[in-house]
């Protein structure tokens, strides 16, 4: 169990950010939220601590992604900004039934602000189609400074290029026969790929997502525990 026995509930982000380096946040991915939650939720963290955000899905699930140049302003007037330094990357992830079009996909980049009131902000894309696993994909990506997620451990396409300064990872592949989700030898292969590149300079940001999400704190946990102990920059 990763939270104390008898924790309330609005104490929980209070306890998770005093363990872990960044969590993301996946109820924007639904709806928006209140300005007093992130006003709230910068509140209750440490002052290193990152919030990476999921975009809404009335902005990556729609057939024609250009069409999305509201829901991405509604999102950003919504409160995000109120994270303030403690703003992550905004991961905006496609739905499954979405094939790769350049077009579109080049327009929809296109409508990402780069910049807010002064302060950067960056960007991350989640595809989930095998059409998307072309080179004309990174390229376009790579043009517009976008990351594209790493969805380790699971049945999406594997791509890992270098399109941004940062990496983001979500890791899918845990379970209950395991106390930490993972095995040692897939915690080790992890953390060395973490830590290289973090060591090529760019910042990473690595969440374990899905299996068996009871397990998933575990693994991070562990995690962050191997990359501390090789002496690198420790993944968010």
């Amino acid at each position: 169990m990763f939270y104390p026995k008898g924790l309330v509930q609005k104490s929980e982000l209070e306890y998770a950010s005093r363990k872990l380096t960044s969590i993301e946040i996946n109820s924007t991915f639904y709806g928006s939220q209140k300005p007093a939650s992130f006003t709230k939720w910068y509140a209750a963290t440490p002052d290193d601590f990152t919030f990476s955000v999921k975009g809404p899905m009335f902005a990556t699930h729609r057939r024609v992604l250009a069409e999305a140049g509201d829901s991405i302003e509604r999102f950003f007037a919504s409160g995000v900004l109120l994270l303030q330094e403690k703003l992550g990357p905004i991961n905006w992830q496609l739905g499954p039934e979405k094939k790769f079009d350049a077009g579109d996909l080049a327009d929809f980049l296109a409508l990402l602000p780069r910049k807010i009131a002064g302060r950067a902000i960056r960007h991350a894309i989640e595809v989930r189609h095998p059409s998307f696993d072309t080179p004309e994909f990174p390229a376009l990506a790579r043009r517009h400074g976008v990351a594209i997620v790493v969805a380790g451990d699971s049945r999406f396409p594997q791509i890992t290029q270098d399109t941004a300064p940062f990496v983001y990872v979500r890791i899918m592949g845990t379970t209950a026969k395991l106390k930490n989700g993972y095995s040692s030898r897939d915690l080790d292969a992890w953390a060395a790929r973490a830590s290289k590149w973090a060591g090529d300079g760019r910042e990473v940001f690595l969440y374990v997502i899905s299996g068996c999400k009871k397990r998933n704190p575990a693994a991070a946990l562990a995690l962050i525990e191997r990359v501390a102990l090789g002496a690198g920059p420790l993944p968010r």
